[in-house]
């Protein structure tokens, strides 16, 4: 691996911000570790010796860390024992630490829903701010909107464990639809309305939904899409469905099955009383509070189910002790429905923060959008992408010069690995006062992995730690825990919103295959990693599309930031055509900047500057013109698809349209591998 190109200003794990004495003294972090000290009389002056805690003595880790945010839990037996330290038993918190199969806190029950709305008052809950407008709902406006679509879903029918989808941008029809769904002890699933219709029945038909909440249409770059035709073939798909709750302007899907009923989401909270109760439904730890999917990017998307106290205790520890928000912030993740990242910010509600929900497209009107929402919005905690962020240097915006962020202090960047180059960006451009926090999990538990605290330094390209309770490291090809050097992102011991099961998968085969087949009993998650002896560490993409030339393995996101430095380069993609112990050809896949071609001079000049700022090893053998590279609804891109396409495979068979940002550039990939194998470039 290298850390620096030649000539580059900046070099992996450079220190670009140390620590704020006074952040990291009124941190959450803070006072968690010292109230902690009080409970065990132990001492953590570092974050090392905190996270040794965490997963030596995770049991009590865990329960420690539902008492501090939730001192009534502390009057649950539980609670009290880890408290006491005396009469503890681990085995009630987690009765086995084998993997996959660890169930957390048996027979305790609780309600996420319950935690989410604790707030109350006049304070706003949550700012929407779409294309075309922006709306403001206070604490109290939106338990009534909860209460009114609770009871909504009661007289449809719906019981603890019935299933409800939702159809919607990141909005307030999907917020109170999710809280009101959790309320219930039913479980929630949900798409952008930017997936095609197709792609929508793949994944909800798994699950068939008693209720789907959706939009009528949506705006998005300053256009405007009806959804009623996508509407009516998504519902005629869905077997079992009962009712349709719709909102906004446009026309309606049609025809309807006869037993689906059509609600209008602002009738059913108009005809609501104010002081209608909510009640909350407690249901088991495990019991699942909503279903996400696979990319979807092959094949059928799983599903993967996640549960309401495993998600409780996750997005708390992630979200207050280490990005540090806190009552009367305000928290902004730029995702969509689709996107785990809309999870995670939803459960900013329980540490007690403003919801500024983002919809719409990033450049729309311009580049600049998503800073000015955060300067006008007084937003706190900016979470966005790496590409993002990277598109932001590509453009060559510089936020700072136009708005100030006096309150902004994170700037979180998940999605993609970050380069160095790109955390400079964001510190030369947007703001040097911040604490820029690379993070790295997945939809398969949603949360974070790797991650930032306020107690470390941001260090360019770095993730700064592996998150409480999270015994991260990296795995050579025999199982062998490897330091500074690059190997398999794995987990070793339980987390508690590792996926309670797959749905439609009763032998839980589907499970161990995707994670516990390489080491058995311990959780692989697809991504190389370099673990520093630091405690830092170093995501370099993932596993399965990573470059390995000659024994010298480089992940995709060094070669893209070298490759993407080019002016005449817009886009583009790498892929290794290795296979089954074979190496292949390198190919690189160019999608050029407007006005520009394809030259050999230029394919020279970026074969010698890989051979320098990268490996001799890593110069591609091949580098072609596309028109588009081929990304998903998130924006990632297909890197494993193509590589089975330049493999010989149909792209039909690899690649879904419905999941794809962009489904036409299937077309141009159709007999590629042969355009590769007759030389023609």
């Amino acid at each position: 691996m290298t850390e620096a190109g030649s000539g580059s200003r900046i070099a992996e794990g450079d220190l670009l911000a140390p620590v704020k004495a006074e952040v990291a003294d009124s941190s959450v972090l803070t006072d968690f570790a010292r109230w902690l000290e009080g409970v065990t009389g132990q001492s953590f002056p570092d974050y090392a010796s905190l996270h040794r805690f965490s997963v030596e003595e995770l049991e009590r880790f865990w329960t420690l860390w539902w008492v501090y945010f939730d001192p009534d839990f502390a009057t649950n037996p539980i609670g009290a024992a880890a408290m006491a330290g005396q009469d503890f038993d681990p085995r009630a918190v987690l009765s086995s630490r084998s993997m996959p199969g660890a169930r957390w806190f048996e027979g305790v029950e609780l309600n996420y829903a319950r935690y989410a709305l604790r707030a109350q008052g006049t304070e706003p809950a949550l700012v929407a701010i779409s294309e075309t407008g922006r709306e403001e709902l206070s604490h109290a406006e939106l338990y009534h909107r909860v209460a009114a679509m609770a009871r909504f879903l009661r007289d449809t029918g719906v019981v603890k464990g019935d299933r409800v989808a939702c159809y919607a941008p990141n909005g307030e029809l999907a917020l109170v639809g999710f809280l009101a769904c959790a309320s219930l002890g039913a479980i929630w699933s949900s798409c952008s309305p930017d997936f095609g219709a197709g792609a929508v029945v793949d994944r909800f038909r798994q699950i068939t939904p008693k209720v789907l909440l959706a939009v009528r249409s949506y705006d998005y770059n300053g256009r405007h899409f009806e959804r009623a035709s996508d509407l009516g073939e998504i519902v005629a798909s869905l077997e079992g469905l009962r009712a349709l709750v719709l909102e906004g302007a446009g026309g309606d899907p049609a025809p309807l099955p006869r037993e689906v009923r059509v609600a209008e989401y602002g009738g059913i909270v108009s005809a609501a009383p104010l002081d209608l109760p909510l009640p909350f439904v407690d249901v088991e730890f495990s019991h699942p509070l909503w279903i996400l999917y696979s990319s979807g990017t092959t094949g059928l998307p799983k599903a993967i189910v996640q549960s309401q106290g495993g998600i409780l205790l996750e997005h708390t520890r992630v979200l207050m002790a280490h990005s540090d928000i806190r009552p009367g912030d305000r928290f902004l993740w730029y995702t969509t429905t689709g996107w785990m990242m809309w999870n995670f910010l939803v459960s900013g509600l329980i540490a007690g923060a403003t919801l500024v929900l983002v919809d719409g497209a990033v450049g729309y009107p311009d580049l600049y959008r998503l800073y000015r929402i955060v300067a006008e919005e007084r937003v706190t905690f900016f979470g966005t992408s790496a590409p993002f962020l990277n598109a932001c240097e590509k453009a060559a915006i510089v936020p700072k010069d136009h708005f100030s962020f006096p309150e902004l202090r994170t700037i979180g960047s998940t999605g993609a690995p970050l380069s160095p180059e790109g955390f400079l960006w964001t510190f030369e451009n947007v703001s040097s006062s911040i604490q820029l926090a690379s993070a790295s999990g997945g939809t398969d538990v949603c949360t974070a992995f790797l991650a930032s605290s306020p107690w470390h330094d941001t260090r360019a390209g770095e993730l700064s730690c592996a998150t409480l309770g999270v015994d991260a490291t990296a795995f050579d090809e025999e199982g062998r825990e490897i330091i500074d050097q690059v190997g398999e992102l794995v987990i070793r011991e339980p987390m508690p919103s590792m996926p309670v099961f797959f749905w439609n998968d009763p032998d839980g085969s589907k499970l161990r295959e995707a994670y516990f087949s390489v080491y058995p009993g311990v959780w692989r998650h697809g991504d190389w990693i370099k673990m520093k002896p630091s405690g830092a560490c170093v995501i370099y993409g993932r596993s399965d599309s990573t470059l390995n030339r000659g024994g010298v393995r480089m992940g995709t996101s060094e070669f893209y930031a070298v490759v993407e430095s080019f002016a005449e380069v817009a886009d583009s993609m790498v892929v290794d055509t290795s296979h089954l112990g074979r190496e292949g050809e390198l190919v690189l896949l160019l999608v050029m900047a407007e006005g520009n071609e394809l030259t050999d001079g230029l394919r020279k000049s970026i074969g010698a500057t890989i051979r320098t700022r990268l490996s001799p090893r890593h110069v591609p053998d091949r580098i072609l013109a596309v028109a588009e590279i081929p990304r998903t609804i998130n924006g990632k891109k297909m890197e494993v698809p193509i590589r089975r396409v330049l493999l010989g495979e149909a792209p039909e068979k690899v690649m879904s349209r419905g999941s794809m940002a962009n489904p036409a550039a299937v077309d141009e990939y159709r007999g590629l591998s042969e355009r590769l194998a007759s030389g023609h470039e």
